[in-house]
């Protein structure tokens, strides 16, 4: 099942983030907590088999011994972390990735097809008008038309 929908929402104190409560079911076994490669302005939460699969699929391009795959590898391991949501249906956003995704308490979360992605309220803003201001030019063969 597909992850759909804005949410305005917050982070509290001890950066946990509730999961809004109709997508929280897909999330019940587990999520990775991840840097997004290509939207460096937030963080994505991942079923964690999701979040294998794409380090996966991402990983099957390269050959194994080049520089750019240890560099991928370091990438999806480093900035990421497993973690469980609480009885409330929390959870915890790790420090240094909150302090590299620039997020700030209001954020906005958004479905992203096979994870949720949380975004600085302000920055999803900037974003989304670019998005909706561009995304007719976008279609199959143009170079910017993934999300790897």
């Amino acid at each position: 099942m597909a992850f759909r929908g804005y949410y305005d929402n917050t982070l509290d104190a001890k950066n946990r983030l509730t999961i809004p409560a109709r997508v929280r079911h897909q999330l019940a076994d587990g999520v990775v907590v991840a840097l997004q490669r290509d939207a460096p302005s937030c963080v994505s939460i991942w079923r964690a088999d999701e979040f294998g699969a794409h380090v996966d699929s991402v990983l099957a391009g390269l050959h194994p011994l080049t520089a750019e795959y240890g560099k991928i590898e370091r990438f999806f391991n480093a900035w990421s972390a497993e973690l469980e949501l609480d009885a409330a249906g929390r959870v915890m956003v790790p420090q240094k990735l909150l302090e590299k995704a620039g997020l700030t308490r209001e954020v906005a979360v958004i479905g992203a097809g096979n994870r949720l992605e949380v975004w600085d309220r302000d920055a999803w803003r900037r974003e989304s008008d670019e998005i909706l201001s561009t995304v007719k030019e976008i279609r199959p063969g143009t170079s910017s038309g993934h999300t790897s």
